[in-house]
C-alpha cells in the first residue's frame, strides 16, 4: 500500500503519540515544483481542527530541525474522515463487515479498482465480497484503500 518513506514514520509517530494522538498513516507526493506531506491522526473521540493545528505546528518543528523531506513540500494534518485511508492489513481488521475501495497497483483478472466488502484478514492479503464473488487481494498490490461511508440511516430512526 502507499506508504510514506520508513524513516518519516519513526520520526515523526513517536512525536505524534507522545501528544494524545494516533498516526494513522503518512502520505507523501512528490510533485515538479513541491511535494505534499500529508499526516492523517486520529485519536478516541475524533479530531478536531484545533487538534490538526496543535499537531501541525508539533511536526513542522521537527521537520524543520531533522529536515528529512529535500526540497519544497506542503505539510497537511488531517483525520482520516469517513472514507478513511487504510494504510496497512492490520488496520483492515476493526474494519470486516465494513465496505471498502481498493485501487490495486497492477491489475488483477484486468481489474485495478475493487468495491466490497471485507471478509477477513489473512497473512499477507484481504478477502472482499465483491459483486463478482470472492476475491483474495495480496497487500503488495494494493496502491490504495479507503472504507466506503455507509450514509444509511438504521430502521425507524430519522
Amino acid at each position: 500500500m502507499r506508504q510514506a518513506p520508513v524513516h518519516l514514520q519513526a520520526l515523526l509517530q513517536p512525536v505524534i503519540e507522545a501528544m494524545g494522538y494516533e498516526l494513522v498513516g503518512i502520505e507523501y507526493r512528490s510533485g515538479s515544483r513541491s511535494a505534499l506531506l500529508r499526516l492523517y491522526v486520529d485519536r478516541e473521540g475524533g479530531i478536531t481542527v484545533d487538534d490538526c493545528a496543535r499537531v501541525s505546528h508539533q511536526v513542522s518543528g521537527v521537520l524543520d530541525v531533522e529536515d528529512p523531506v529535500h526540497g519544497q513540500y506542503t505539510l497537511e494534518v488531517s483525520s482520516p474522515g469517513l472514507d478513511r485511508p487504510l494504510f496497512n492489513l492490520e488496520q483492515f481488521r476493526p474494519y470486516i463487515g465494513s465496505s471498502v475501495r481498493l485501487l490495486l497497483r497492477e491489475a488483477l483478472q484486468g481489474r485495478r479498482r475493487f468495491k466490497g466488502t471485507i471478509k477477513a484478514v489473512q497473512e499477507n492479503s484481504v478477502v472482499l465480497i465483491t459483486e463478482e464473488g470472492e476475491e483474495v487481494i495480496a497487500e503488495s498490490l494494493i496502491d490504495k484503500a479507503n472504507l466506503v461511508p455507509d450514509f444509511q440511516q438504521p430502521a425507524g430512526k430519522v
